[in-house]
């Protein structure tokens, strides 16, 4: 894990570091004269070669990190992904203001879809050839097919403003109401859950037929075990192995930020915050975002593995 984050910060901090683009002239005031300027990359510790200011990010993220001294001196705490200038504010606790948003739609909607991705893989892959596989199979293809954004914007004309059912954007703490909270993030749920448990359909149908036709199912329906047993027991257990892979890349992914989803919706979430950093240049924030992306993917897969042993026992062994 220390070497995947070492290698996708080191790989992100040059990229942003060869952006033709100068973080310091949007932070030293106007009129921007070349004084202010020095004054600012200085200050900023963009004056210092690349190499060095990159030793300096990864320091901060242990120690700590401070800019400048005496009483105009910034510090951000450990573990300092970044300051962003523009916004005067730590990386982590401008992520830390978002990531409520992002862990709700995320989480929420990973519930619905392993639920109805495993349940419709596993019933149609017990009722091969007839009209519900067929369906199902067409329904996956398009969830598969169709981009988020439209499938966003589809189920806010006909939910929200044809048929008046649920909000079609905000964002309510569940501190704040609970009910409220879910009423605004069920069409996000909805959306998410549809696209990705296409997937999941159609790759526990396709394990789930190769597993019914391995020898232990056979010996199990020969002891006369009940087939809720033979499933249950003996072939979900194996097919759940893949999928888990898969869930884990995809929750990490989604919870470093649902750009498409969060942005339809009018969520502000990570992937809004990565967005505007963007279109304001905000180069620190970028790759604190970032980073923070890459160390939450690898975490949840990092997770997946220490599942496989509950999951399959004889992972344990190797």
């Amino acid at each position: 894990m220390l070497v995947v984050l070492l290698i996708v910060a080191f790989c992100t901090y040059v990229v942003f570091y060869l952006v033709p683009s100068d973080p310091a002239q949007l932070s030293c005031g106007r009129p921007c004269t070349p004084e202010n300027l020095t004054a600012a990359r200085q200050f900023m510790g963009f004056d210092e070669p690349w190499w060095r200011q990159f030793l300096h990010f990864l320091t901060g993220i242990v120690t700590g990190r401070t800019w400048g001294s005496g009483p105009t001196a910034i510090h951000c705490p450990a573990p300092c992904f970044g300051y962003s200038f523009q916004q005067n504010a730590t990386v982590v606790d401008l992520i830390g203001q978002r990531l409520p948003v992002t862990f709700s739609i995320a989480i929420g909607a990973a519930v619905i879809w392993l639920v109805v991705g495993i349940s419709g893989g596993v019933l149609t892959a017990l009722r091969r050839g007839t009209f519900f596989d067929r369906f199902m199979m067409i329904g996956s293809v398009f969830g598969v097919s169709a981009p988020a954004y439209l499938i966003g914007l589809l189920g806010i004309l006909v939910f929200g403003f044809t048929l008046d059912m649920v909000p079609v954007g905000g964002y309510v703490p569940l501190t704040q109401s609970p009910v409220g909270w879910a009423w605004h993030l069920v069409l996000p749920w909805l959306v998410l859950a549809f696209l990705h448990a296409a997937v999941y359909i159609r790759l526990t149908r396709s394990q789930m037929l190769d597993v019914l036709n391995e020898d232990y199912i056979r010996t199990a329906r020969a002891k006369g075990l009940t087939e809720r047993k033979v499933i249950g027991k003996h072939a979900l257990r194996n097919v759940l192995l893949p999928v888990a892979t898969i869930f884990g890349m995809d929750l990490g992914s989604l919870l470093g930020g649902i750009v498409i989803t969060e942005r339809v919706f009018g969520m502000p979430g990570i992937g809004r915050l990565i967005i505007d950093a963007v279109g304001q240049h905000d180069l620190p924030l970028l790759l604190g975002t970032t980073l923070f992306a890459a160390f939450l993917i690898v975490l949840a897969n990092a997770v997946v593995d220490l599942c496989y042993g509950v999951l399959d026992p004889r992972a344990r062994l190797t």
